[in-house]
């Protein structure tokens, strides 16, 4: 199919409420930006990207500006030449990953459309549901308690506790949950906030308790990470470390961690996303497939790569959660933790920006 428009549609969204994080300062709002492709042929398909300084690198008005310009080069490329347009996008414009995915994204959407098949199922359709992690935000242990109880009602079964700032209190927070509902699955994510040795006092404290660290050394430490998952008696993962296929392709050969998280928003979309799949399948390392602070569209396509590759192990995917007034709303079913795959074809989703 010949694509004969691009739009380009920036939109700002709060959050119900502010994110806190290790390393940065809390997040209250974030740009999300919706690219719109039309073809000759009539087909209409959408990708998303988000843009903020502290989760993507750029600012909105440098992501914006990029995918202006991606959208004027895009305009005329046969949809169908998958490879060869993502190619003429990276290779004479060099965008940004989280810019780069927005296109990757609506590639991949506009394809599976022409196929008339779900995105996972095109991708590879290993299975068509994966359960979700739910995040426990960086608070006191009773806030932590009570959201755990709260989202515990909804269904979830597993809980990512946010941590990082304070290593002491992250151990007490993560052990007044398991004490409070004993029958969940627990992660631990660092964001980056812990030095080796208080990683290391973190891991062996909570031995028995947490499925995953996440990413408990800084992400430009590969060194200090390498030495917390020599040590840990807790499987350690990498986050913000992905930032690619390279880097996958180091933390994997040396490696590094016990598993990779694969972002589209960070990473570069669903062509990266796949790459750094087969980099950690044959280094027989396990991935998640995680998010961002991002709407539903985004997070479908998330869902499509964790649904098409039996590498991908766990799900982190509830970013769409926090945000109001998502204009998106994606076809899969949250349910009791659970994400179910639809069956309409494309990526599955509504759009309302009028």
């Amino acid at each position: 199919m010949q694509i004969t428009k691009a739009e380009v549609i920036p939109v700002q969204l709060a959050l119900k409420q502010p994110v806190r994080m290790a390393r940065i300062p809390p997040i209250h709002k974030i740009t999300a930006i919706y690219i719109r492709l039309e073809t000759r042929q009539g087909q209409s398909a959408w990708g998303c990207t988000v843009a903020h300084p502290d989760l993507t690198g750029d600012t909105p008005e440098k992501a914006i500006r990029a995918c202006h310009e991606c959208a004027a080069l895009i305009v005329d490329l046969a949809s169908g030449n998958l490879e060869y347009s993502l190619d003429e996008l990276s290779l004479r414009l060099n965008p940004s990953p989280a810019v780069f995915c927005a296109f990757d994204l609506a590639l991949h959407d506009l394809l599976a459309l022409e196929a008339g098949m779900p995105l996972y199922r095109l991708l590879g359709g290993y299975r068509d549901r994966i359960q979700t992690s739910v995040t426990l935000p960086v608070a006191s242990v009773d806030e932590t308690v009570e959201t755990a109880r709260r989202q515990a009602s909804a269904g979830f079964q597993i809980f990512k506790v946010k941590g990082g700032m304070d290593p002491e209190a992250d151990v007490l927070r993560v052990r007044a949950v398991h004490q409070a509902l004993p029958e969940h699955r627990l992660r631990l994510d660092a964001d980056g906030g812990y030095t080796v040795a208080s990683a290391l006092d973190v891991a062996r404290s909570l031995e028995g308790l947490l499925e995953m660290l996440e990413q408990p050394t800084p992400a430009d430490d590969l060194e200090g990470l390498e030495g917390v998952r020599r040590n840990s008696p807790v499987r350690v993962l990498a986050d913000q470390s992905v930032q690619g296929p390279q880097s996958a392709l180091e933390l994997a050969s040396h490696r590094v961690v016990d598993g990779l998280s694969i972002k589209l928003a960070a990473c570069g979309g669903l062509r990266c996303g796949r790459q750094i799949d087969a980099i950690a399948r044959a280094a027989r390392l396990t991935c998640m497939v995680g998010c961002l602070i991002e709407p539903a569209l985004l997070v479908s396509a998330g869902l499509s790569l964790a649904l098409s590759s039996p590498n991908v192990a766990y799900g982190d995917l509830d970013g769409h959660l926090d945000l109001v007034d998502d204009p998106s709303r994606a076809g899969f079913t949250l349910q009791d933790g659970w994400l179910i795959a639809s069956e309409v074809p494309g990526l599955g989703y509504t759009v309302d920006l009028g």
